[in-house]
This record gives structure tokens, sequence and C-alpha cells, in this order.
């Protein structure tokens, strides 16, 4: 069973930048499509960039489309989620997430089967 692992979060300040990792067991990137997702206390979960594993097709979310940047190493079996210009609200527990349906729809948290044990992020002003 695929299992998934998040790290790199913490505190960083406004315009700073910081990279989060996504960590793949049992499983192999090009066979998984692969999202990031973040929930801030009290609101709901929302969708943030999603990776395409058979051709490494990139989508984002309007709120960080060109300040966030999705990548993939195929020999660490890791996807990565590069954040600058960090604004206060993105403040959150980020997420990644696995997915190996033929029917994958990037932006909605139910096509994902496997999901990391989230990694928080803080943004002060």
């Amino acid at each position: 069973q695929v299992q998934l692992y998040e790290s790199g979060g913490g505190l960083v300040q406004a315009g700073g930048s910081l990279r989060l990792s996504c960590a793949v067991s049992r499983g192999t990137l090009n066979a998984l499509n692969m999202g990031w997702f973040r929930q801030a206390p009290g609101k709901e979960r929302e969708w943030v960039a999603a990776m395409d594993g058979t051709n490494g097709n990139r989508h984002y979310d309007d709120s960080v489309k060109g300040r966030f940047t999705m990548s993939r190493d195929n020999a660490k079996n890791t996807v990565y989620l590069e954040m600058t210009a960090l604004k206060p609200e993105d403040t959150a527990i980020y997420y990644c997430a696995a997915d190996g349906d033929h029917r994958w729809h990037p932006t909605r948290g139910a096509s994902y089967e496997y999901w990391g044990q989230g990694t928080q992020v803080t943004v002060s002003s």
C-alpha cells in the first residue's frame, strides 16, 4: 500500500520561501498522480497543486499560481512543493496525496486514495 510522508514545514516570514517534501513508499511516481492540499484552522480543505504521474503536467490553484512550483525526483521517489513569496494566508497544514485512478481529477480530494500526515506551514507578517 502506498505511504506518504510530508516534511519541510515550519515558520517563515512573509515574502520568504519554503520547500515541502513528500516521500513516497510502496509506489512509483510514474504510476501515481500526486496532489498537494492545505487546511487552515476552521477552514475547509483546499486544493493547491497537482501533477500527472504519466506526463508530469502540473496544475495550480489560482491562489498560488506563479508562486508555488511542484516537482518530482524519481530517483528519490519524492515530490516537492516549492513555495515562494509566501503570504500569511498561506498558513495551513499541508498534505500530500496520491491517486492511481485513470479517471483522476486533479482538484478533487475525493479522487485521491492515499494521504500523508501533514506538515505545518506558518507565515508571519
